[in-house]
């Protein structure tokens, strides 16, 4: 039989299984960077390494108009979102958000989470221990709800970053956890379509130059302004993706207990070993798994072939651990980032591409900054870690060290 004819399995359940692993171990198996297997009924041809990410983000080749299941539409992203466009459209809704990457947005967002980090270390050298998780979330909600210009009062930090961090653990499975994504966006979408309704009446004033101000007046490729749910969704795509570096600064708590020769340098203020800290912590620590897209026509990339229609996706994790192009990919070493230029297209947690134009994540350099800063806080941070079961699932999706990192006897932040 033909190796472009012969049928192939449905992989779906597996990767539900497996989680991070699938992928990585196709490609093992494969003894390659290219892999044919079909995902939810169709087609698929998975692929990594720069060349695969410029090829998946060419969008004479992939759109991800309509790839995106609709139940991470309706727990992630958000119907209508940034993310489900291509094109002109895609294009002009990105200008929505391409002043978050201009370095006075990046630091002022890091200057908010910083003070809300800050004004919470009192409350935490109090108490015999902290989630480290919760609390990071609670600081990252209360900042870049300040810096974002929209309204949150003191006493729903806390409700309002569960919401945030449900909607993120619940995107890529089914059951309970699934159900209290999409109640949690359901919540947040009601409460932020309000405010967008309170803005443009009238009733509520938008900080200049703000987030929210933007959102309000933004004009689609149409010259429409944004309907009152797609406004939300878009607040949403800028809020919700900051309280997720909880993860990271979980992570970063992992890390600086497994590897400590980090600390020092963190603590010192070392602004490169800050840089090279977050890049590895995001290279290193699983949290998305793949991209995909749908095939624009038939595609064939390195003799493997997916018909028009068929899902491309690009092996994320895999990729961020390909001993091709990081040696050592499973040794957490910061250093590495200092010791060479790393290509643009190799480093790819928030995917690839142009973050001006493409569909690489415009926020990333909003998450280098303030991973940057909550980094460096927990370096100099005087706390002990208690035993508990800091292990790291790569079943589940998206993971976390099972505890969520229990800190103790958290006694000072120097800022």
């Amino acid at each position: 039989m033909d190796v472009l004819s012969r049928p192939l399995l449905d992989r779906t359940l597996p990767l539900l299984a497996e989680g991070y692993a699938w992928l990585p171990n196709r490609m093992r198996d494969a003894s390659g960077s290219v892999v044919r297997t079909r995902i939810m009924g169709r087609p698929a041809l998975a692929l990594r390494g720069p060349e695969a990410v410029r090829f998946f983000y060419d969008e004479r080749n992939v759109h991800r108009h309509r790839a995106i299941p609709e139940p991470v539409l309706g727990t992630l992203f958000g119907h209508e979102a940034v993310h489900t466009l291509d094109g002109a459209a895609h294009r002009a809704r990105k200008e929505l958000f391409l002043p978050l990457l201009e370095p006075a947005a990046v630091a002022g967002l890091a200057e908010h989470v910083s003070a809300a980090w800050d004004e919470a270390v009192p409350q935490w050298c109090r108490r015999a221990s902290i989630v480290l998780f919760d609390e990071a979330a609670t600081v990252l909600t209360r900042g870049v709800h300040r810096w974002a210009g929209v309204p949150l009062d003191d006493a729903e930090a806390g409700a309002t970053a569960r919401d945030m961090t449900a909607m993120v653990d619940g995107f890529a499975t089914a059951g309970p956890r699934h159900l209290r994504a999409r109640r949690a966006r359901g919540r947040q979408e009601e409460r932020l379509a309000r405010l967008v309704r309170d803005v443009r009446t009238g009733q509520v004033t938008a900080p200049d130059g703000s987030v929210l101000g933007r959102v309000c007046g933004h004009r689609d490729a149409d010259g429409e302004p944004l309907d009152e749910k797609t406004a939300a969704v878009e607040l949403l795509n800028v809020l919700r993706p900051t309280t997720a570096l909880a993860w990271f600064v979980a992570f970063s708590a992992h890390a600086l207990h497994r590897w400590p020769e980090n600390r020092a340098p963190l603590a010192a203020g070392d602004a490169a070993f800050q840089t090279a800290f977050a890049h590895e912590v995001r290279r290193f620590y699983p949290f998305v798994p793949f991209l995909g897209g749908l095939a624009v026509r038939d595609l064939f990339w390195r003799g493997a072939w997916v018909p028009e229609g068929g899902l491309v996706v690009l092996d994320v994790y895999g990729q961020n651990h390909d001993e091709t192009l990081w040696g050592d990919p499973y040794a957490f070493r910061p250093r590495r980032f200092l010791e060479r230029a790393v290509a643009h297209d190799a480093l790819i947690p928030q995917g690839g591409g142009d973050p001006a134009t493409g569909h690489r994540c415009p926020g990333e350099s909003l998450t280098v900054g303030v991973l940057e800063t909550l980094a460096a806080r927990l370096a100099r941070m005087e706390y002990t870690v208690p035993d508990q079961n800091l292990a790291i699932s790569l079943h589940r999706v998206p993971t976390l060290p099972h505890s969520g990192v229990v800190l103790a006897g958290v006694g000072r932040a120097a800022v």
